[in-house]
């Protein structure tokens, strides 16, 4: 059997999706998740339920941290870092956590790939790390030294980390900044899941601000085409070190998002303006041209049609079922 891509959080939203894009493209694939409570766990094992029949899949479960303990894993060519403690308000409550699974767990990963001689990574960072720059649309080399909540330092934390690895060990990576990915199978605690769920059970929606804030919606198909991408470039060159902006590049107010979904779900929403929270940013807009240039990367899919189609996932998995999660 030829080598076997490795990938974190492979239960989670935008992990599951991969490990299906890659298993359905014939590649061998190794998943690896802990199952973090953060969420139902029965909502992970709904990701999974289309892979657990293919036979170039392996699933895990189990914590990065112990990943020198498995003797199953086989080689590996490529690891796809996704897992990670995602969400900025949780990160404020509870830093610490965040620093242990983002930067912890990272520099286990790492430590283990320097010892099995494995020199390629692409690992999952995010906008967070421009905090509330005024420089717009994000470009990769602007300056992101600061942050706006633990989660976002953490990100930039595990991108600086990654370059010692690179320069030290020839480790090729490739950190993907990504842009509020959305669409079938995203976490309950994330806008349009969770507008959608309150829309459905006549309960509140509370709006942030005058909602105004806006966000680069980026569709799941987008940002795994992107990863997919990534990927091929990783394998066919050497010397390494990336980071690019996996975006839409069109970004959309709050109040803007709550209308598409009304008119998708055909329900008016009882909103509730509220104050807005700390650590979160007045926009994120990100500058893609180095991705189309290095990846070929080009999103396709429209906020609305987005959403229609989270809209009818929901509708068919989560509302009667797992509503509550």
């Amino acid at each position: 059997m030829s080598k076997a891509i490795l990938i974190t959080g492979a239960a989670g939203f935008i992990g599951s999706h991969l490990c299906e894009a890659l298993v359905s493209s014939g590649q061998n694939v190794i998943g690896i998740d802990n199952f973090d409570p953060t969420y139902c766990k029965e909502l992970k094992r709904l990701n999974l339920a289309n892979l657990h029949s293919k036979k170039n899949f392996t699933f895990i479960e189990e914590d990065i941290t112990n990943i020198t303990n498995l003797s199953n894993l086989g080689e590996i060519s490529v690891v796809i870092h996704l897992a990670a403690k995602a969400g900025v308000q949780p990160s404020i409550t509870n830093p610490q956590s965040y620093i242990h699974s983002n930067i912890s767990v990272t520099n286990s990963l790492l430590e283990w790939m320097k010892d099995k001689e494995i020199t390629k990574l692409i690992f999952a960072s995010s906008s967070s790390v421009y905090g509330n720059a005024t420089e717009i649309p994000f470009k990769e080399f602007q300056n992101t030294d600061i942050s706006y909540s633990p989660y976002a330092f953490t990100k930039k934390a595990c991108e600086v980390m990654n370059y010692t690895y690179h320069s030290l060990y020839n480790i090729d990576i490739i950190n993907l900044r990504l842009f509020t990915v959305y669409g079938e199978r995203q976490r309950p605690d994330l806008a349009i899941h969770k507008f959608t769920n309150c829309i459905f059970h006549n309960r509140p929606i509370l709006m942030y601000g005058e909602g105004d804030t806006a966000r680069d919606y980026t569709y799941v198909s987008d940002t795994i085409q992107g990863i997919k991408s990534a990927l091929e470039y990783i394998n066919s060159n050497t010397g390494v070190y990336e980071t690019i902006n996996l975006g839409n590049s069109k970004p959309v107010t709050l109040s803007s998002l709550i209308n598409i979904i009304s008119e998708v779900t055909n329900i008016k929403p009882n909103i509730i303006r509220v104050h807005k929270k700390p650590g979160d940013v007045d926009i994120t807009y990100a500058d893609i041209e180095h991705a189309t240039r290095l990846l070929n990367y080009s999103p396709k899919t429209d906020l609305k049609t987005g959403i229609t189609n989270f809209v009818k996932w929901y509708c068919e998995n989560i509302l009667n079922t797992y509503s509550s999660c």
